[in-house]
């Protein structure tokens, strides 16, 4: 069977349902018309342009220009984690913070992946590396923007608690755990929705697309249970390493609070 070839008029009849929902935004004066449509001009932008660049990594199979590429995108993932939240912490630490997170768990959750493919010939090759590493990224940046804006919005509004905590003689650790868990339990909601609902609710991405390449079903669902398993792994270790250093940068060596270091975003 081969493969689905969408066509030009068919992507933009596509486009359509984005353009009838900034109309509805209108209509209703949801004020996210205006997201919707950059975001969709951007997305458009950006795979394309991806595209092209993974077109020639492939053709080249170069390991130098597959490392580029995974740099640029866990560079991009560091951004966009702090992208949209309603505090950041302030001189960049907020940056730096989210890159240790989001790369410690893709580098380690997608060197086990690859590590369990080295028995296959083309394990290594720039076709099989960046979607692997690209998926777990996707999750990770998500689960931990989720988690920090949690725990940061929960820290703030938390603050006279947690100072009479420590005044009392808690560590860090003891006054801002419930903050801490909550921010953990945000983080992994939708991973671990999409877990349950795998198969019941939903076809996932990864098997929907084998299936519609003309893959064998069951195949396709082993591929899919793989990677989400990969997906939950790098969503939990992301989040627990954002979560705990940017606990230790909201406050010092004597376990005191320190939201000078804290901003909101502007």
């Amino acid at each position: 069977m081969n493969s689905l070839i969408f066509s030009t008029t068919e992507l933009l009849l596509a486009s359509g349902l984005i353009v009838a929902s900034a109309g509805l935004s209108l209509l209703l004066s949801l004020s996210i018309h205006r997201q919707l449509l950059i975001s969709g001009v951007r997305m458009v932008v950006q795979l394309l342009l991806v595209g092209l660049v993974l077109r020639f990594i492939f053709e080249s199979g170069s390991p130098w220009l597959t490392l580029a590429l995974l740099i640029a995108m866990l560079t991009a993932a560091s951004y966009e984690v702090g992208a949209r939240q309603k505090w950041r912490l302030s001189g960049g630490w907020h940056f730096a913070l989210s890159g240790v997170a989001v790369s410690t768990a893709t580098i380690l959750v997608a060197g086990f992946a690859l590590s369990t493919l080295a028995s296959t010939s083309d394990w290594t090759a720039p076709r099989v590396v960046i979607p692997i590493a690209g998926i777990v990224l996707g999750t990770a940046m998500s689960a931990t923007s989720v988690a920090l804006n949690a725990l940061l919005d929960g820290i703030s509004s938390a603050r006279n608690g947690i100072e009479a905590q420590l005044a009392l003689g808690r560590t860090r650790n003891e006054a801002m755990r419930p903050m801490l868990r909550k921010a953990i339990h945000a983080g992994t909601i939708p991973v671990i929705n999409q877990m349950a609902g795998a198969g019941i609710i939903t076809l996932p991405g990864i098997m929907s697309g084998q299936i519609l390449a003309g893959q064998d079903p069951l195949t396709a669902a082993q591929s899919q249970i793989f990677l989400m398993f990969l997906l939950s792994g790098a969503a939990i270790a992301s989040i627990v390493i954002a979560v705990w250093l940017a606990i230790l940068r909201l406050t010092d060596d004597r376990h005191r609070l320190r939201l000078d270091r804290l901003k909101p975003h502007s």
